[in-house]
């Protein structure tokens, strides 16, 4: 969320934001509520503020006549604040209902563009393979080791649904063995194992509602199923105030994840790469209030991420996401995409964001500076490694022509093996 006084200060940029965010606001609208809030407020608090004078002037009169008097004249004046109070109480609910759908501006460098087929390409890492023959599927392959069955996943679990086995269940706790090394010994996170089954305020908190709903699965107790470990490594310091000597925070958090996909509706509606119950592991950061330190721990984050591709020996791009393909909150967001050989095209594995201090204003995260001021802290999250998904790209890379698969030399210690065939 974005502080009033910002938005009132900025409103023309706050506007252009969501325009290339292709997010329907009208601030005039936000400004002129707020307006009308304010001069309520101004109102009821004058009105109280003549009833604690009176109140002492009764307390202080000796006339017994004039304190039935002023008595009565202040039954009247607080029944005016309580009607006022009624209509501020209605002002607020409309006020607060829009302010939480003010998106957050997006960087100068974010470029204009309404879906993520006008992502900016930034980079690329690694030679696509080169085969003297016709590149199976994932889901050929998987299918052929029996590695997974999907058809008895959509007999148990409906569309999208899917069993992993054999060597397919081994390779992914070899890749969760893999990350686990990698990200808490050699960069310094806190491990988590984070709740998915969450109550409302901290999808608000991190902006997935309202924007999101409809990908959300809900609980007949009006909690939600988390597609990301990010809300609830998020909601950890959710209305607390922190030291700013224990920044930067940095979580890897894991969790199993689930969306609805409703968006998606026949899009890869085949195997594991889009699905609606996956595991992953996240990266959160949290730092102080300095867009420096934001820019700065969003590329060290996605360089993380980019590693461990390069580790897995998985060619990839990265793209800087255009304001069309832009959250509500995010200020600016990579996404790194693997090469998907039986798509003939790269295909999204990680994405990277920073989000300054809109997560935080919503949740109430703070720290205490040196000089004992508050300020809210400033978010980050990226993938760092979601499963099963990157197995799509694993084993279609590293597919040979006699359907044997090699395993990627820094997954074999965990794996046992060298090649699944």
């Amino acid at each position: 969320m974005l502080d009033i006084k910002f938005i009132r200060e900025n409103k023309d940029i706050v506007q252009a934001g969501a325009v290339k965010k292709r997010i329907e606001i009208d601030i005039e609208k936000l400004i002129a509520l707020d307006d009308e809030r304010l001069s309520q407020l101004k109102e009821i608090e004058e009105l109280r503020s003549e009833v604690n004078k009176v109140s002492n002037d009764i307390a202080r009169n000796q006339d017994s006549a004039l304190k039935v008097q002023l008595i009565e004249e202040m039954r009247a004046v607080k029944e005016e604040i309580k009607a006022k109070e009624e209509k501020m109480k209605a002002i607020m609910e409309e006020w607060q209902k829009l302010m939480v759908q003010v998106p957050n501006v997006p960087d100068m460098s974010v470029p204009d563009g309404a879906s993520d087929e006008e992502n900016m390409e930034v980079r690329v890492w690694g030679e696509k393979p080169q085969f003297n023959f016709t590149p199976k599927s994932h889901v050929e392959l998987m299918t052929m080791h029996d590695m997974a069955d999907f058809e008895r996943g959509a007999k148990v679990a409906g569309f999208r649904g899917y069993f992993m086995k054999n060597d397919g269940a081994r390779l992914e706790w070899a890749l969760m063995h893999f990350a686990e090394d990698r990200f808490i010994n050699r960069e310094g996170f806190t491990p988590m194992i984070v709740p998915s089954l969450l109550r409302r305020e901290p999808f608000m908190g991190t902006g997935y509602l309202p924007q999101s709903e409809e990908d959300l699965y809900k609980t007949q107790d009006g909690d939600y199923l988390a597609g990301t470990a990010e809300v609830s490594a998020m909601g950890y310091y959710m209305n607390e105030i922190l030291d700013k000597k224990d920044l930067p925070i940095k979580f890897f958090a894991f969790s199993p994840c689930f969306r609805r996909e409703a968006g998606s509706h026949g899009k890869d509606t085949k195997g594991i790469f889009r699905i609606h119950e996956f595991m992953k592991y996240e990266q959160v950061v949290l730092c102080e209030a300095s867009h420096e330190e934001s820019v700065r721990f969003h590329e060290e984050l996605t360089l993380n991420s980019e590693a461990l591709l390069q580790e897995l020996g998985l060619p990839y791009r990265v793209v800087v996401n255009c304001g069309g393909d832009l959250g509500l909150g995010q200020v600016k967001k990579y996404d790194i995409e693997a090469w998907m050989p039986s798509d003939g095209k790269y295909r999204e594995t990680h994405s990277s964001s920073y989000f300054h201090d809109f997560q935080a204003r919503r949740l109430g995260i703070r720290y205490k500076d040196e000089n004992g001021k508050l300020h809210f802290v400033h978010s980050l999250n990226n993938t760092a490694l979601a499963m099963p998904r990157i197995i799509c790209q694993i084993v279609e890379n590293y597919q040979q022509e006699d359907g044997s698969i090699l395993i990627p030399e820094v997954l074999r210690k965990y794996m046992g093996k060298d090649v699944i065939k």
